[in-house]
C-alpha cells in the first residue's frame, strides 16, 4: 500500500514460497499499527490516534473511548474507584446462541471489568465530583442489574456527599439477557435522580457514541445539563428500525448529536479536547463552590 515506504529490514518471507516461485513473497510488518477512520476512511497511525484522545487528526471523528480512559481524561490524578465488586448472577439463566454466563466471563476477561460501568470519586479541576463512566466494549455497554445498581449507588453517593454527579453514557440500551430485571433499572435510577434533584445537587450527563435504548429513555436525558460529543448516535430505536416502521427516509444526520442540538434535545455538543474545561465552567456556573482538599 502507498502508505508505507519500503526500506531494508522491513520485510519478512512469505511462509508459503510456492506462491511466488524462486523469489519469496514479501510483506510489510504493519499489523496492528494502523486503524481506518470511520469518518474520512483514511488510515491513521494508532500512536497518533492515542495522542489525540482517540480523535481522528484529519477529520475529527471521535472514536469510542473506554471507561477507564474517560476517568483519566476528566479527573485529576489520584481519583478513587468505588462501588466495585458487583457481578451479575444471571437471574434468568439466559441462553441464546451461547449462555449468558459465558458472555459475561468473556467480557470480564477481555475488559478486566466486572461489568459495563466504573464509578469514581475525585476532583474535576477544583470541584470534588462523583463520576460514573460506562464501558461500551462490555456487551455493548448494555444496562443490566449491575450497571443499574452501580449508577444508583453513584447517585446516592453524590446526594449524601452533596457532590456533583457526572455520568458518561455509552450504551446500546437495556441488557436483554436480564429481561425485566434490566428494565427495572430505568425506574430505579430515575427515582434516585429525582431525589438528587430535590437536594439541589447538579447532575450532568455526557452522551457519547452510541447512547441508545433504555439508557437514553431514562438517566441519559435527565441531566440538569445534557451534552454530547460530536457525531454521537443518540436515540431510542435505531434509524433503520424507524425507517422500516414509518416507511420514510430519515433526514441526513438524524439521531446524531448535532441534529439533536438543533432540535433542542441537547444543551451543547462539545469536542473531547474541550470537555474537561467545559465541565469545570459548567459547575462554576451552577454555583458549585470548590471544596478544600
Amino acid at each position: 500500500m502507498s502508505w508505507f515506504k519500503r526500506e531494508s529490514g522491513d520485510y519478512e518471507s512469505d511462509p508459503n514460497p510456492e506462491r511466488s516461485g524462486d523469489a519469496a513473497e514479501k510483506r510489510v510488518r504493519t499489523d496492528g499499527l494502523w486503524v481506518k477512520c470511520l469518518g474520512c476512511r483514511q488510515a491513521i497511525f494508532k500512536a497518533d490516534l492515542a495522542a489525540n484522545l482517540n480523535v481522528c487528526p484529519k477529520c475529527q471523528h471521535h472514536f469510542k473511548m473506554g471507561a477507564r480512559q474517560r476517568l483519566d481524561l476528566l479527573l485529576e490524578p489520584g481519583y478513587e474507584l468505588v462501588d466495585g465488586g458487583l457481578r451479575s448472577t444471571d437471574p434468568l439463566n439466559f441462553v441464546d446462541v451461547k449462555p449468558y454466563k459465558q458472555r459475561l466471563r468473556k467480557a470480564q476477561e477481555e475488559t478486566g471489568l466486572d461489568d459495563a460501568i466504573l464509578n469514581a470519586v475525585g476532583r474535576l479541576g477544583p470541584h470534588s465530583v462523583v463520576v460514573s463512566a460506562m464501558e461500551y466494549s462490555f456487551i455493548g455497554g448494555s444496562m443490566g442489574a449491575v450497571v443499574g445498581e452501580t449508577i444508583a449507588r453513584a447517585v446516592d453517593r453524590a446526594r449524601v456527599g452533596r457532590q456533583p454527579l457526572i455520568v458518561v453514557a455509552a450504551s446500546g440500551g437495556a441488557r436483554m439477557m436480564e429481561g425485566v430485571v434490566s428494565l427495572m433499572q430505568m425506574a430505579k435510577i430515575s427515582t434516585a435522580l429525582a431525589q438528587l434533584d430535590d437536594t439541589g445537587v447538579p447532575y450532568i450527563c455526557v452522551l457519547t457514541d452510541p447512547t441508545t435504548g433504555g439508557v437514553t429513555a431514562s438517566f441519559a436525558m435527565l441531566g440538569d445539563l445534557n451534552i454530547a460529543e460530536p457525531g454521537a448516535l443518540i436515540g431510542f430505536a435505531g434509524p433503520r428500525v424507524i425507517e422500516q416502521t414509518i416507511r420514510q427516509k430519515l433526514p441526513e444526520g438524524f439521531q446524531r448529536s448535532e441534529f439533536l442540538l438543533e432540535k433542542g434535545f441537547l444543551d451543547a455538543v462539545v469536542p473531547r479536547r474541550d470537555l474537561k474545561n467545559y465541565l469545570v465552567r459548567a459547575l462554576e456556573f451552577m454555583a458549585v463552590m470548590p471544596q478544600a482538599s
